[in-house]
């Protein structure tokens, strides 16, 4: 029989658990707390401010065409209307889309209300006297907008301006070819040296490596190596940035691991990264690209396409591939990827491995670089989450840095192009969910063997978005893998009894092994629904983390 479980969250944070053999099964409904679905609403939906107050007002006299006449005093206005002013307010609750609130002080008599968005584009509205009109808008492209509001009367032949400089909260992504930033094994970055227990090491982004100094955030590939005990890294902005109590990536003792991250950049130009284990590790960050307000390329995520599969022939010969060698494999053009895409996020695993070793993912026709995508053991499945630039030749490059040979996995999961419309904005970071804790929002216990658990992450459901999540797979008794795709099905049908049960996904997230934690970035689409499943594709129970770094916005 197949067994079921569903958690319907309060407010607007709602959450499934489905555990399944076959296509239905049974459905129970539980709540979840309301004070921690709240506080993840929050953090979700924190908006950026701006303010320019009434003291601002520049008032003007129009001069002959004002009547300030018998007709002026007729309709009540006061001579000239001397406290014409306004205070304007802006709020932007998402990448691209900025809400303005007016606050007009005047004389009872008709105004024309005009906001020029900066854009080239305007909107009007008609009040009397004084009064609090409300606009809304949404820009084409990232960027710095003047937005000037105008307010004329003209029965008493007078005008007030206000305004403000906005600058989206969203930003859009610049390729950069991988490139070693931080290694402190060699001194690369920082001075040589372990990092120590609880301790802390910094990394310049900004003005670094062609990076410009205007820099919003970051995308590195860290890796934590030479460990002697267990623990966890996590990156955060440098000035102006608390540490979260998020994580990028697990280790143990021994352990070399890699992972992507998304990092905004803080206001003094740095990463800070946190070695949260109580033993000396080595760390090592590589840059593959960033985010800044000029208008370059925007996202769009893809369902997951399988591109390469050495075990198979797909996209590569069919084998292992060779220890030290390299292969490319045609990406523009191909399978929904289109042939002006600038770079490619990718899901890369690595299997069956012959000997420890390292992958470099690079652009076609370009030399392999220094800086390593993924690290894995031999005989061990491995999966790192892979932004890159695509090739002059519409290629990506593998080079399989083993001294013997392995079988490669590529999967694309979304790509950017000059025109594509979904502009990043960070977040957070918070802790979404974690099966851990009993006493969390999230009451429905570990992630079932063959089950999945339902992440309802945009209430509003706009579509054309991806979320930046991590997620981390722990607790694991024997091995596994962890898929994440878009729910097929609005929430309505997730949270009834005898909900259709969306179909499995076939490609790969992360992968464990039996008493592994394992993490990985992934850059996951809402798709129709604002609803991502996490699926448990192992035979047995585990625990599951996911953290939210940011969000891609086409609105």
């Amino acid at each position: 029989m197949t067994a079921a479980l569903v958690a319907a969250g309060l407010g607007l944070v709602p959450s499934t658990a489905s555990a399944t053999d076959g296509p239905t099964g049974p459905v129970a409904q539980s709540p979840a707390a309301p004070a921690a679905a709240g506080q993840a609403k929050a953090e979700r939906t924190a908006a950026q401010t701006w303010h320019s107050p009434a003291e601002r007002t520049v008032r003007t006299v129009l001069g002959a065409a004002g009547n300030k006449g018998a007709a002026a005093k007729a309709a009540g206005a006061g001579e000239g209307n001397p406290d014409l002013a306004m205070s304007l307010g802006g709020f932007s609750y998402s990448a691209l889309g900025l809400e303005l609130r007016t606050k007009i002080t005047s004389a009872d008599v008709a105004l024309e209300v005009v906001v020029d968005w900066g854009d080239g584009k305007t909107e009007k509205q008609s009040v009397k006297g004084s009064a609090e009109p409300v606009f809304a808008h949404t820009y084409a492209e990232v960027g710095e907008y003047q937005v000037e509001v105008t307010v004329t009367d003209a029965v008493n032949g007078v005008k007030a301006e206000n305004g403000f400089m906005y600058l989206t909260p969203g930003s859009d992504f610049t390729p950069h070819a991988p490139t070693r930033l931080l290694d402190t094994r060699d001194g690369t970055g920082v001075q040589a040296g372990k990092v120590a227990a609880r301790g802390t090491t910094r990394v310049k982004i900004a003005e670094n490596a062609r990076i410009p100094a205007d820099v919003r955030a970051v995308v590195l590939n860290v890796t934590v190596t030479n460990t002697t005990t267990d623990g966890h890294v996590t990156v955060f902005p440098g000035k102006g940035s608390a540490q979260p109590v998020t994580s990028n990536l697990n280790y143990t003792a021994g352990q070399s691991v890699p992972n992507l991250v998304i990092v905004p950049v803080g206001t003094d130009g740095y990463v800070e990264l946190f070695n949260g284990g109580w033993g000396t590790v080595d760390l090592i960050a590589d840059v593959t690209g960033y985010f800044t307000r000029s208008s370059s390329s925007g996202y769009t995520p893809m369902a997951p396409v399988r591109f390469v599969d050495t075990r198979a022939g797909l996209g590569a010969a069919k084998g292992q591939v060779a220890s030290r060698s390299t292969f490319s494999t045609q990406i523009s053009g191909l399978k929904g990827v289109p042939a002006d895409a600038t770079a490619v996020a990718l899901n890369v695993t690595v299997t069956d491995p012959k000997q420890a070793g390292h992958l470099s993912v690079y652009p076609g026709g370009s030399q392999p670089p220094t800086a390593s995508s993924l690290n894995f053991a031999a005989g061990e499945t491995v999966a790192n989450a892979v932004i890159v630039p695509i090739g002059p030749d519409g290629r990506i490059s593998v080079f399989n840095g083993a001294w013997a040979g392995t079988d490669v996995v590529v999967d694309v999961v979304g790509h950017y192009t000059k025109d594509g419309k979904a502009a990043y904005r960070p977040y957070g970071p918070y802790r979404r969910l974690d099966t851990r804790e009993p006493d969390s929002w999230w009451p429905g216990g570990r992630l079932p063997a063959r089950g999945y658990i339902s992440q309802w992450l945009n209430p509003e459901a706009k579509g054309g978005e991806a979320y930046v999540l991590n997620t981390t797979v722990t607790n694991t008794t024997e091995g596994g893998f962890l898929s994440v795709a878009p729910s097929p099905f609005p929430w309505l049908h997730n949270d009834q009894p005898g909900a259709p049960v969306p179909p499995r996904p076939d490609a790969s997230t992360l992968n464990w092994t039996a008493g592994r934690t394992v993490p990985n970035l992934v850059q996951a689409s809402g798709g129709d629904h604002g609803i991502v499943n996490f699926w448990n594709q192992g035979w047995k129970d585990a625990d599951l983390i996911v953290d939210v770094f940011g969000v891609y916005e086409a609105y």
